[in-house]
C-alpha cells in the first residue's frame, strides 16, 4: 500500500513540475495585447483591476453629499485645492507625489494637459519610480515625455488638443510611485493592478531599447489598421423601406466576425446615421441594438475618423473591427426608423473561432436623452451591467443650445459593487483625451479616441480661427480601450456627470461597447422611440 501511495505520489508530483509556468507580463507582452483584437474578446487570464489616479476634487465623497460629489474643482492651486496625494524632498528638490501603488502593475494610459490654453511649454519633471527605487526609471519634461515627441514615439504616445496623452505600457513587479516638480495642475494616471503573485518584468530603459523593433511595428500597425480577408465574406445590398428591417444569417457553427462595414448611399439627412438601426444576435440573443452613427463613432451625420477599432471613411464606408465570435449561430439585422427609403451595402467578414470558458459575446446599446437639465448638477448614467465582462469603450453625442463649454463632467466607474469608483476623472473632455473643451472645437483622431465633430467642425472642414470659443451645436466624442479595458467580474456602472457653465436644456445620446458572458446583462434595451426624439 505504501508503495502503491509513493508511485502516485511521485506521478502526482512529476505532472505539476512539468507545468507550464505562466510567462511574465513584460513590455513587449503588453505590445502584443494591445494590437491583438481577438484577445479583448476573452475574460482576462491574468486577473487585474483597472484603477486610477487623478487631480479629482477630494470634496467628492460621496453622491449622498449632493454638493461636495458635485464641486468641480479638479486640479490644485497653491492655497486651497490639494487633489494630490502628499510634497516630498528629495536631495533639495521638491516633489509632488500624484500616483503611490504598492504591489504589480502597470501605467496603461497618461494624460497631462497644457497649464493654460494657449501655452504647452512648462519646466515641471515628470519622474516614475519603480518597485522602490530611490532613482527614477523614467524622467524628463512633464508634457514632452507623454506627447509623442520625446521617448515614446507616436501614436503610443501624442499631442492631442492642449494636453500629452500616453498609451505605451509601464510594468511593474512591486511599486509605482509618480512625482511632478512643480505644483501639479490637472492629472489622470490609468494602471492595472494585478493579483498578488502575479509574474511581471519591470520597465527598464535598456528593455525599452531591445523592444524597439517591435515598438515600431505596433506604431505602424496602429496607424494602419487592416480589415481580415480570411474566412466568408457575407454581404447584404439592398433598398429599405422606411419603418422595416432586413437580415442577413451569418454561417452556422462555431466562428466569429472579424470585421465589418456599412455604407449608405446617401447622408444627406443627417439624421439618417440615428434612424438606421444595427442589431445583431449571437447564439439566439440580441447583444447589439445601436444606431449607426453611435456604433460607428460618426454621431449625428458623416464625420469622417480613423481609429484603432472603427474607421469611418469619406466616402461614407463605416467600418468595424470588434471581434465578435459565436458558438452556433449569428444575425445582423438593418432596421429603418426613418420616414424615407435607405439604400445601404453590408459586409462582413467571419473567420474562425476557438471557444473557451473565458469568451465572450460583443455588446453594443443606446441611450438618449432630451432634454438633459443642466440643474441641479446631476450624474447621466451611459450604463449599468450586471453579469462578468469587459467594458471597452463608447461614443458619447451631445447637442449644446449655447456658446459656452459644456464637458466639465467627470466620469464616474463603479465596479464589482464598491464603495467608492475605481475611475473618478476630472473633465468629459479629459476622457476623450484633450482638454480645454472651451477653445478645443477642432477635429482630432488617434487610434484610441477622437473628436470627429465639434461646433460646426470636423476632418473636412478644420477650425481656422484662433480663440474662438463656440461649443453650440453638435459635438461627439468617442474612446475605445485595448490595455485600459475594464473587467468586471459582478458589475459596471459608467456615469458622466453633467456640469455645463450654463443652466439650459441639452441632449445627450451614447453608443456604449462591451464584452460578456451569455448571462451578463445591463439596464439598455432597445428604444425606437428615443432614437427618433432625440435630435
Amino acid at each position: 500500500m505504501l508503495s502503491l501511495f509513493l508511485t502516485a505520489f511521485t506521478v502526482l508530483t512529476s505532472c505539476a513540475s512539468k507545468e507550464t509556468p505562466k510567462k511574465p507580463i513584460t513590455i513587449e507582452s503588453l505590445l502584443n495585447e494591445m494590437i491583438d483584437r481577438e484577445a479583448i474578446a476573452r475574460f482576462p487570464k491574468n486577473d487585474f483591476r483597472l484603477k486610477q489616479e487623478s487631480s479629482y476634487n477630494r470634496a467628492s465623497t460621496s453622491p449622498k453629499d449632493t454638493i461636495g460629489w458635485f464641486t468641480n474643482k479638479d486640479f490644485n492651486t497653491k492655497d486651497d485645492h490639494h487633489n494630490f496625494i502628499r510634497i516630498e524632498e528629495n536631495e533639495g528638490v521638491k516633489e509632488w507625489v500624484l500616483m503611490d501603488h504598492e504591489g504589480a502593475g502597470a501605467i496603461v494610459r497618461t494624460w497631462m494637459p497644457f497649464r493654460s490654453t494657449k501655452r504647452p511649454e512648462t519646466n515641471s519633471i515628470i519622474k516614475i519610480y519603480l518597485d522602490g527605487a530611490t532613482s527614477p526609471t523614467l524622467e524628463g519634461n512633464m508634457l514632452n515625455l507623454l506627447n509623442g515627441t520625446g521617448l515614446f514615439p507616436f501614436p503610443l504616445a501624442h499631442k492631442s488638443l492642449r494636453s500629452a496623452v500616453s498609451f505605451f505600457p509601464i510594468p511593474y513587479a512591486k511599486s509605482c510611485k509618480v512625482t511632478v516638480t512643480e505644483r501639479p495642475f490637472f492629472y489622470q494616471f490609468t494602471y492595472r493592478e494585478y493579483d498578488e503573485g502575479t509574474a511581471i518584468k519591470t520597465f527598464t530603459i535598456e528593455d525599452f531599447y531591445k523592444a524597439e523593433d517591435q515598438i515600431k511595428q505596433v506604431c505602424e500597425t496602429l496607424q494602419s489598421p487592416k480589415n481580415k480577408t480570411e474566412g466568408d465574406l457575407v454581404k447584404l445590398n439592398e433598398t429599405l423601406e422606411a419603418g422595416r428591417e432586413t437580415a442577413v444569417v451569418l454561417p452556422q457553427g462555431t466562428s466569429s466576425i472579424q470585421n465589418l462595414s456599412l455604407k449608405l448611399d446617401s447622408y444627406t439627412d443627417t439624421t439618417v446615421t440615428r434612424s438606421v438601426v444595427l442589431k445583431m444576435e449571437f447564439d439566439g440573443q440580441q447583444t447589439v441594438w445601436c444606431p449607426i452613427g453611435d456604433f460607428f463613432g460618426s454621431g449625428i451625420g458623416l464625420h469622417p475618423f480613423q481609429g484603432w477599432y472603427r474607421t469611418v471613411a469619406e466616402d461614407g464606408t463605416m467600418s468595424s473591427r470588434w471581434v465578435m465570435p459565436y458558438q452556433e449561430s449569428a444575425k445582423i439585422s438593418i432596421l429603418n426608423l426613418g420616414d424615407q427609403p435607405v439604400h445601404f451595402n453590408l459586409e462582413a467578414r467571419v473567420g474562425d473561432w476557438k471557444w473557451d470558458e473565458n469568451s465572450m459575446y460583443f455588446n453594443a446599446a443606446w441611450r438618449g436623452q432630451n432634454p438633459v437639465p443642466t440643474r441641479p448638477f446631476s450624474d447621466w448614467n451611459y450604463v449599468t451591467i450586471k453579469g462578468r465582462g469587459v467594458y471597452v469603450g463608447d461614443a458619447l453625442t451631445i447637442m449644446n443650445p449655447v456658446e459656452k463649454w459644456w464637458g466639465e463632467g467627470d466620469e464616474r466607474i463603479w465596479v464589482d459593487g464598491e464603495d467608492f469608483p475605481s475611475i473618478f476623472g476630472t473633465g468629459t473632455e479629459d476622457y476623450y483625451g484633450y482638454s480645454w473643451g472651451g477653445m478645443s472645437t477642432d477635429f482630432y483622431e488617434h487610434p484610441f479616441h477622437a473628436q470627429p465633430r465639434s461646433h460646426k467642425y470636423n476632418k473636412l472642414n478644420r477650425k481656422t480661427k484662433i480663440g474662438e470659443r463656440n461649443t453650440k451645436g453638435y459635438s461627439t466624442e468617442t474612446r475605445t480601450r485595448a490595455l485600459d479595458g475594464m473587467p468586471f467580474e459582478s458589475s459596471l456602472q459608467l456615469d458622466m456627470e453633467v456640469w455645463s457653465g450654463t443652466d439650459c436644456e441639452m441632449s445627450y445620446g451614447v453608443g456604449v461597447y462591451w464584452y460578456g458572458d451569455a448571462t451578463t446583462k445591463s439596464n439598455r434595451t432597445p428604444d425606437p422611440e428615443g432614437v427618433m426624439t432625440n435630435f
